[in-house]
């Protein structure tokens, strides 16, 4: 994970470096092309995480694929019926499972209620950092989605608050010697280096560095490895081969939404939407996996 973590940085001041020398309307078609492309295929292949979890007959299977589109589905409806309701649990959803991606291989002699919280505190911590910098097209995109009209986030009072908790958190498992000095000092300074992606980014293009770099290359690496056994190139092309028609389906279930309400809404607001509603079985699939992987 040192080559990973290396890469990571590595690639965040090189997309830091874009932000400086292209105009935004690059930064927003190369974000949504990464998006699109990386980040939808490390979501596409929940069904065959699902199959390496259960190892049932081809009827399962099919079973299991009718309930994951079900899933999908009625979380659009949900959206389309409740958008403040979905809207909550999208960020909610979502915050657990950038916190789990990113900490279950630092925290695995934490106890579980206190390390699922603060996988949740730090996935929030993150969205709410993205929020603060963007805080007035976020307002936008809440009003397009939930029909919300806020003239406040207060995105600055919830990161103290989550912030304190984080460090809290870190100190307490510190002299518990649960977890390394030197962990705690390489995550505060990547905490610093998406604070200035942030700041110096556009809502799209900060939001698909994290997506991409931090949370979606990562996910793959592990599924690969949780699906095959590691990570050599034929079992990386068999993923991607396997990943194909469910990221193919997925462009197709994006483009429907987008030509049902394009006189409706915003396609930054639509994206968001579509991103959510594929985020409630993918992180419940990725729950599943990471409680497996860790027994």
């Amino acid at each position: 994970m040192k080559k990973i973590y290396r890469f990571s940085i590595v690639s965040s001041f090189l997309g830091l470096w874009i932000t400086t020398l292209f105009p935004e309307d690059f930064e927003l078609a190369l974000g949504f092309f990464l998006i699109f492309t990386f980040g939808m295929i490390h979501g596409s292949n929940d069904i065959l995480i699902i199959n390496t979890l259960t190892k049932k007959s081809n009827f399962h299977f099919l079973k299991i694929l009718l309930t994951y589109l079900l899933t999908v589905s009625g979380a659009v409806l949900i959206f389309y019926w409740v958008p403040s309701l979905a809207l909550v649990l999208f960020i909610c959803f979502s915050a657990y499972h950038f916190g789990e991606q990113h900490w279950q291989e630092s925290l695995t002699t934490i106890n579980e209620p206190p390390k699922r919280l603060y996988y949740f505190s730090y996935g929030l911590f993150i969205l709410f950092m993205v929020f603060y910098f963007n805080d007035e097209q976020v307002k936008m995109i809440i009003s397009e989605i939930a029909n919300i009209n806020l003239n406040k986030l207060y995105a600055k009072e919830l990161l103290l608050i989550l912030g304190g908790s984080i460090i809290v958190f870190l100190i307490i498992a510190l002299r518990q010697k649960k977890i390394e000095l030197a962990t705690i000092g390489k995550e505060l300074f990547t905490l610093l280096v998406l604070t200035i992606i942030f700041k110096s980014s556009s809502l799209i293009w900060g939001f698909t560095i994290y997506f991409i770099i931090w949370h979606s290359i990562p996910s793959l690496l592990e599924q690969i490895s949780f699906a095959y056994g590691d990570l050599k190139r034929p079992h990386i092309l068999e993923y991607t081969k396997a990943a194909l028609p469910y990221w193919l389906v997925s462009l197709f279930g994006m483009g429907l939404l987008y030509f049902a309400f394009k006189d409706e809404k915003h396609f930054q607001s639509l994206f968001f939407a579509f991103i959510a509603a594929v985020t409630f079985p993918h992180a419940i699939v990725m729950l599943k996996m990471f409680s497996k992987k860790n027994i």
